[in-house]
């Protein structure tokens, strides 16, 4: 009766003890990547965006989770050495977007790669298939090529004897060149020439404009990329001032004095980002998480822009407008 009393009691203590110990080790903060091509001070909405998605979620930055910034500057060059730091830092994912999801994918084949958003996942050989990713990254699809033919329909409808469209864009973004093929096959069944030009540097933004009233553009649609957004306020002014009616691909240029935008709602795919990190945190693999496409879209138009250039928007359009600054 003894020796069981005894074997009792030690099996209890040790319990106990185990229970102890546990209670004592610190829980693992997670710690993620979030790698920026821009400054964060250029698209604050989407940084808020992400951020009330982890809230949402139940986290607390700083808290339940960490988040460490790395910032390119509109310097790409800058990329591989940012995600260095952070492969070194041993993050639990790395978030990106736009053309830091590539060096993401070349930084690391083991850490998990959230894409807040991706002009062309498929076309640009980050994931296998959008329902399969494959490898070790996921997250949102922009839908980008597929949104330029509507871009240039609702162009042509603002600008019904428009003839030859330039298009502003640069080569360095990945998944640039399907977009532009895409313009090419919407231009040729409205029966609208077209007119590329390509951005490799800042520097280039005035000779393009000088390229495209010589060649007689009498529209615009401005690709998305890292130089477009970086240099928001100088292009959508000399589109104003070449009285160029364009459409651009976010609707910061078009608060920044630009005539419209058409896109999917980047703050809601940054805000869905955090769900995707969630998962991964609670033991998903990114190659079973499928992509995931928009499912908001902003359609914006800037009044005082179309009056500047003497441009009166249809009344049809305008009832299709998200938002109309006046």
């Amino acid at each position: 009766m003894k020796t069981s009393l005894m074997l009792l009691l030690i099996v209890v203590v040790t319990v106990a003890q185990g229970i102890s110990t546990e209670a004592q080790q610190p829980k693992k903060v997670p710690r993620i990547g979030f790698v920026f091509g821009t400054s964060p001070s250029m698209i604050p909405d989407r940084v808020e965006g992400f951020r009330q998605g982890l809230r949402e979620l139940g986290y607390g930055e700083g808290k339940s989770i960490i988040i460490e910034y790395r910032v390119a500057e509109s310097k790409v060059e800058r990329l591989p050495y940012l995600l260095a730091e952070l492969v070194r830092l041993k993050v639990d994912v790395i978030v990106t977007g736009g053309i830091v999801n590539r060096a993401a994918k070349e930084a690391t084949a083991t850490i998990p790669i959230v894409m807040a958003f991706e002009h062309d996942p498929v076309g640009n050989g980050l994931v296998a298939s959008l329902a399969r990713p494959g490898g070790n990254i996921t997250g949102l699809s922009a839908l980008y090529p597929e949104l330029s033919g509507k871009q240039l329909e609702l162009l042509k409808e603002i600008v019904p004897r428009l003839s030859r469209v330039a298009v502003l864009g640069s080569s360095i973004e990945p998944g640039n060149t399907h977009v532009v093929r895409e313009v090419e096959a919407a231009a040729e069944a409205l029966g609208v020439q077209h007119l590329y030009l390509d951005l490799q540097d800042a520097k280039d933004i005035d000779t393009a404009f000088q390229a495209a009233s010589k060649g007689h553009a009498n529209a615009l649609i401005v690709l998305s990329g890292i130089i477009v957004l970086s240099h928001r306020p100088q292009i959508t002014t000399l589109a104003i001032k070449n009285r160029l009616p364009a459409m651009y691909p976010r609707p910061e240029l078009v608060e920044d004095g630009g005539l419209m935008a058409y896109g999917p709602n980047m703050v809601d795919l940054y805000r869905r980002a955090a769900t995707y990190v969630d998962k991964i945190l609670k033991g998903a693999k990114p190659a079973d998480l499928p992509v995931e496409q928009p499912m908001k879209f902003d359609f914006v138009i800037n009044l005082k822009a179309a009056k500047q250039i003497g441009l009166t928007i249809p009344e049809s359009v305008l009832f299709r407008a998200d938002k109309v600054i006046k």
